[in-house]
């Protein structure tokens, strides 16, 4: 059971986050200099050709929840570029110097504005690509602006704050090893075996601060099926947080350091599997940005929760119980979190996972790949001047379940967890939220 009182502690706590960052100091003319530096250095070839690929057909903005649930124009995905886009035009484009004359240089207000544009109103879900006629990744160029404004001191300050917790104090909401212990005598109590800091295992779970807080059950449920499966497997205390706020802010440094950390912990133990929690931004940090300090590609398969169990109960290495009385009857739809289904392809394994539980699963229109956003995830849930907006996203996730006629929604995500449970709350709303590892736990054989 989730302690509500501690999820309003959460939400509390995310309200006080802008007193604990510490904004940087610079003149107006350092930041824009220092923020056209990342735009330059990052376009490549490849983003050079997207900002020059669209012809402002319109497309992406019927595929943005942002755009959909506003209507308003300044929120269209090809338009989150613009900055970006000027910035080439005028400095590394073949007509540079011709477009350098009538193209206006970007200004400080400039950043500021385009602050709620790449942070506030874009999860970096990647659905405008899909629908893009011409390919282009909005998405990536989104966080080459994260990026620019995070050099600039402009990201906004909650994730200022806990991006700057995480690199010098290594912990995220004040949770750090000492919290994870005390989590896990917690459910150890309960009889869940919980291994920490053991030398020497096949695999390696790592979790995040939302569940040693908040999601206890699922951590509990992982372990469960971990040991149901009879693997050698350990948590460690000095590598155990997948969150990457690195990632959210936009800042590469603090990136690649909280992605370090894992993956120094997984080779000093021999892991030849890295388990991620049910986070959305955790499985591109590690599997997709995570590399060996010499470049070369990671030597373990890094694989999200529902992505294992899936593989699992599809390889017929873990069966469930069926789903028996009020339970066989439930009708559920499954939410795709953005990060594992369009950026990761993990979707069959969760609905094998789903499948397996003799449940009537009913999909969502449209699914998988072209879900919709939940609306909260790249941090922004997290942005206290974004709940309005993040709300008003939410509510085409909300009526995209609805229209399933179910009476849970399944989640894969915990920051997709958080928003729906926001969401629901702040509309009463009544249908059932569950994750993916919970449910197959509970069907374990005894």
């Amino acid at each position: 059971m989730i302690n509500m009182d501690i999820f309003h502690g959460f939400l509390d706590a995310i309200h006080h986050l802008p007193e604990m960052a510490q904004p940087t100091a610079l003149t107006d003319a350092e930041r824009v200099t220092k923020a056209k530096a990342v735009m330059r250095a990052k376009t490549d070839r490849g983003l050079a050709l997207d900002l020059e690929a669209c012809v402002n057909c319109g497309y992406c903005s019927e595929a943005c929840h942002f755009y959909q649930s506003t209507q308003d124009p300044k929120y269209s995905p090809s338009r989150k570029l613009d900055l970006l886009r000027r910035v080439h035009a005028r400095e590394t484009s073949a007509f540079a110097p011709l477009k350098r004359l009538f193209t206006p240089d970007i200004t400080v207000d400039d950043l500021k504005e385009w602050q709620e544009l790449v942070y506030d109103s874009c999860t970096e879900c990647g659905r405008c690509s899909m629908i893009c006629p011409m390919g282009v990744n909005t998405a990536r160029g989104v966080n080459v602006m994260r990026e620019a404004l995070f050099e600039a001191g402009l990201a906004p300050l909650e994730l200022q704050a806990v991006a700057q917790e995480q690199a010098g104090r290594g912990t995220v909401f004040g949770v750090g090893p000492t919290e994870l212990k005390q989590t896990l005598d917690v459910l150890r109590g309960q009889g869940i075996a919980l291994p920490l800091d053991e030398p020497k295992a096949d695999v390696m779970l790592v979790s995040t601060v939302i569940d040693v807080l908040l999601y206890q059950d699922a951590l509990a449920a992982t372990a469960r099926i971990l040991n149901h499966l009879g693997v050698r497997w350990t948590l460690r205390s000095a590598g155990f947080e997948a969150a990457n706020f690195g990632l959210l802010s936009g800042s590469e440094a603090l990136q690649h350091a909280a992605t370090q950390r894992l993956i120094d912990e997984a080779l000093v133990i021999g892991a030849k599997t890295v388990i991620l929690p049910e986070c959305g931004h955790a499985y591109p940090a590690l599997r997709w940005e995570g590399r060996l300090a010499d470049g070369q590609p990671l030597p373990f398969e890094v694989l999200a929760v529902s992505e294992y169990i899936g593989r699992e109960i599809s390889s017929g290495r873990l069966q469930l119980l069926p789903a028996k009385g009020e339970e066989a009857n439930r009708k559920i739809t499954y939410h795709d979190a953005c990060k594992l289904a369009r950026h990761g392809g993990v979707m069959d394994e969760p609905r094998a996972a789903l499948q397996a539980l003799g449940m009537n699963l009913i999909e969502t229109t449209p699914t998988a790949e072209k879900n919709w956003c939940c609306g909260g995830g790249a941090g922004v849930f997290l942005l206290n001047r974004a709940e309005g907006l993040r709300h008003k996203a939410w509510a085409i996730k909300r009526e995209q379940i609805e229209a399933t006629g179910a009476d849970t929604v399944v989640v894969s995500c915990a920051s997709c967890r958080l928003n729906f449970m926001a969401g629901a709350e702040a509309d009463q709303w009544n249908t059932k939220i569950d994750s993916v590892v919970e449910m197959v736990a509970r069907q374990l054989p005894t």
